[in-house]
């Protein structure tokens, strides 16, 4: 069991002024935060859990004997055994870097200190309030940039509380909310809601999905899809990326092109998650004839744009932006840059980029010559003629 300490102490100092309504004190050890706040008027019920049963049989003793109330006592991994949410949640987590020579659950984060901290933040909203918040303790030994990126890639935001310094360690108090976007989220019914990317101009988390709920029916069984939301990069200086991606997700899922589009928001768009592989690695693992189907359908896909007068732009440099389905199916992403123009390219660029891959395809025994190409790509530019692209394949 983990024994009271300056970790303890400072935490505490902002937990009584702090928390309050249902509290969750996770890794409570001796107790120390629990039975502070069970004396809190503001504290309707405190919830200490521990994966210590030792520190949970000591804790269970003192309230026995001491007849103390409104606190409740499991033993559970992080959130395994809870049950409900809570308006507080406080966690003193183990934050040190893993000794190869001492075992102690109490006081070791992981084999670099922030594992367990960030299990907990992919799990934490689940069981917060809206508007519930954490108080949260860490170490600089924990690495403070990575504790905070796993905040910020949990769609949390925080506030330093307090820090005091130690002989070989800072400590840190912070307070935890749920953004704007992940309340958002949730209130759509999203749950899970976890980093995934980052591109130039978006990030993209995944997240899971009661495609039900957007279908008015009397049917209470759940239909879960993993869906990408795909929010603004506020580093990015384009701007209108997300409205011009929603645009054409729109007008080209009507014909089967991209990823199925669900619903936006300001500054994000939540749309079906394709899991697959990019079109390269894709390549690498298949046959001639499955590649060859693979690059007509694209092709294809392309000469749709063509027809739209759009460019999707992207397309001599596709290989994070075709991923291939289970189904063998390729399936375009990112649209936030597509134009209206009166001449499209999608199927002179795709041409360029099979020319770069000219090696590769040759090892599949598919022969591209490159003047051969360019030269179908200058003439198809003149009417746009379906046809000039039949010559590309068939003759392999």
């Amino acid at each position: 069991m983990y024994e009271p300490r300056e970790d303890s102490i400072l935490l505490e100092k902002q937990v009584s002024k702090l928390a309050l309504g249902r509290v969750l004190d996770l890794g409570t050890g001796s107790g120390i935060q629990a039975l502070t706040l069970i004396k809190s008027p503001y504290v309707r019920e405190v919830v200490a859990a521990d994966i210590s049963k030792g520190a949970i049989e000591k804790l269970n003793e003192q309230i026995k004997k001491q007849r103390l109330r409104k606190i409740k006592v499991l033993h559970s991994d992080l959130f395994e055994q809870v049950r409900g949410q809570f308006n507080t949640i406080i966690f003193n987590p183990p934050y040190l870097p893993q000794d190869k020579n001492i075992q102690d659950e109490a006081i070791y984060g992981g084999k670099k200190g922030w594992e367990i901290s960030g299990r907990f933040f992919r799990q934490a909203s689940r069981y917060l309030f809206p508007e519930g918040k954490i108080i949260f303790l860490f170490s600089s030994l924990t690495n403070k940039d990575k504790i905070n990126e796993i905040i910020a890639h949990n769609l949390f935001e925080h506030q330093e509380l307090d820090k005091q310094k130690l002989p070989f360690e800072e400590l840190y108090v912070y307070e935890i909310k749920k953004t704007l976007l992940l309340r958002e989220l949730e209130g759509k019914g999203l749950e899970n809601v976890r980093y995934f990317s980052r591109g130039k101009r978006g990030l993209i988390y995944k997240a899971a999905f009661d495609q039900n709920k957007m279908i008015k029916s009397h049917l209470a069984q759940k239909k879960i899809i993993a869906v990408a939301v795909k929010v603004k990069n506020e580093q990015s200086a384009a701007e209108g990326t997300v409205e011009n991606e929603v645009k054409w997700l729109k007008l080209l899922n009507k014909y089967h092109l991209g990823p199925f589009f669900l619903f936006s928001g300001k500054n994000y768009f939540v749309c079906q998650f394709i899991e697959g592989e990019f079109i390269m690695k894709w390549i690498e693992k298949n046959t001639k004839d499955k590649i060859i189907l693979l690059l007509k359908n694209i092709l294809q896909q392309c000469y749709v744009l063509d027809t739209f007068k759009v460019t999707k732009e992207e397309m001599h440099h596709p290989q994070k932006h075709i991923i291939i389905d289970s189904n063998n199916t390729p399936v375009f992403l990112d649209f936030e840059r597509c134009t209206e123009t009166p001449k499209p390219k999608n199927v002179t660029q795709f041409l360029e980029f099979l020319c770069r891959i000219k090696e590769i395809l040759k090892k599949k025994a598919i022969l591209i010559a490159p003047q051969e190409i360019r030269n179908i790509a200058k003439a198809y530019k003149l009417n746009y003629d379906k046809r000039l692209l039949n010559e590309i394949f068939d003759k392999k």
